[in-house]
């Protein structure tokens, strides 16, 4: 593994594309793309900030990813130093803090919160009990809120409506990861949900969460626009409801290391089919006859 190759998969690379759609689509819902150079600037604080807060988590949690396997991780493989993951993460989240100020004070603010909470998430928030989930959950919503601050002054309610989506979904895919991690969350000593109730319990919790998310884009479809009767909408995101649901109903069986590999990749491979559907429905409106 090259340090090219190595910072790509410490920073979690392809996370960006879903971020650049996720900010695109905000500011197209909200009101259109700012001039060329704003447009950079808030693409590129979005991707810095969670570029590093990637690199401190894995800065942190190497003995558990030891304990859970994970040589995929280029600190366990060895491909990246501690002390290196540390500056890549420190500079990334100063450069995208900086990038934000340029845009508005909203967006600043927006930059240098989320920044500081992926730092503190690492270091204290992720061990309270669905504190530290809450948080990444809301950081998967954050790009739609922050992409609409960057060109109007208040939130549309698609973009409420879609950050309610987005974050009980990325709720659910936590608990999902703390079922998957559990391993390496004792060897850690973490004190979160799974110490609590069984795996069961919080899979069920998953998958009404789930369940709730798809409601919301239900809804979204039938009173809310752009995406009021719009089929280039509707069409993606059924398919990625039943992906969730699907993946949901599976963490209530038997399962196995190869199933919780497959549910990472669908759960994912599903919100950034739901963003990409965002996109698309805001600039191509294709309503249903009828």
């Amino acid at each position: 593994m090259n340090i090219f190759v190595a910072v790509l998969k410490l920073t979690r690379s392809e996370h960006s594309i879903m971020l650049v759609v996720a900010v695109l689509a905000a500011e197209l819902i909200s009101r259109g793309l700012p001039v060329p150079a704003v447009l950079a600037l808030s693409i590129a604080s979005p991707i810095l900030i969670s570029a590093a807060s990637f690199a401190i988590n894995d800065y942190y949690d190497v003995e558990a990813d030891r304990a859970n396997k994970r040589f995929e991780r280029p600190i366990v493989a060895g491909a990246v130093s501690r002390k290196g993951a540390l500056r890549i993460a420190v500079l990334s989240a100063l450069i995208g803090i900086a990038a934000a100020l340029f845009i508005n004070i909203q967006a600043f603010l927006i930059a240098v919160v989320f920044a500081g909470l992926a730092f503190f998430y690492s270091y204290r928030l992720k061990d309270i009990v669905l504190a530290g989930n809450a948080y990444i959950a809301l950081s998967m919503a954050i790009p739609f809120v922050f992409g609409s601050y960057v060109v109007s002054e208040a939130l549309p309610p698609s973009i409420i409506v879609i950050a309610l989506i987005v974050f009980t979904a990325g709720l659910a895919r936590e608990i999902h990861g703390m079922i998957r991690d559990k391993k390496g969350d004792e060897a850690r000593k973490s004190r979160n949900l799974l110490r609590y109730m069984s795996e069961r319990n919080a899979a069920v919790i998953a998958l009404v969460l789930y369940a709730e998310s798809v409601l919301l884009s239900i809804f979204l479809f039938f009173f809310v626009y752009p995406f009021l009767n719009n089929a280039i909408y509707l069409v993606p995101t059924l398919v990625a409801d039943a992906v969730a649901l699907s993946v949901a109903l599976g963490f209530l069986r038997k399962k196995s290391r190869g199933f919780y590999d497959m549910s990472r990749n669908l759960s994912l491979g599903a919100m950034a089919l739901v963003a990409l559907a965002y996109l698309l429905a805001t600039i191509w409106f294709v309503p249903l006859l009828g």
